[in-house]
């Protein structure tokens, strides 16, 4: 195991190094132009990727001088907007807003539409509650009565 281990971790040290060096911008690249570290990395594997990391790429400091908050072995915890507060109350007061804008009118058409569905059902109950009585009784041929549109 330990014979493989010499072999698997710097071939992903230079995998690493390979991919990390692709995907760096050419002027970030310092020293030599992008191609020549990456036939320095592929060349030299072991010493080609330690080199890259350490010398070849632009490191940029964090913002503000400050150790970033990983680097002071304190994480800031991030929240999921729905469970964030700040962010559910933005949306309430949001919902309130609209509420507000809207309340009147669509109030009194919300009112009219479902009167008139509850009129349509009404009248379509009656008309089958009749059929119904007519069948029972048994009084001739059915009519039937188109529904009302």
């Amino acid at each position: 195991m330990l014979r493989a281990l010499i072999y698997i971790l710097p071939l992903a040290l230079t995998i690493f190094a390979f991919i990390d060096c692709l995907n760096t911008p050419e002027d970030e690249a310092k020293h030599l132009p992008k191609i020549a570290w990456v036939f320095i990395i592929l060349l030299f594997w072991i010493v080609g990727p330690i080199v890259w990391l350490a010398a070849g790429k632009v490191r940029h400091a964090p913002a503000g001088g400050a150790p970033s908050e990983w680097a002071r072995g304190r994480r800031s915890t991030w929240v999921a907007p729905d469970d964030n507060p700040d962010f559910l109350n933005s949306l309430k007061d949001g919902d309130k807003k609209d509420a507000d804008r809207t309340a009147g009118s669509t109030q009194d058409a919300d009112r009219t539409d479902a009167e008139a569905r509850l009129a349509e059902r009404e009248a379509d109950l009656r008309r089958r509650e009749e059929e119904l009585k007519r069948r029972e009784s048994g009084s001739g041929p059915e009519d039937p009565t188109p529904p009302a549109a």
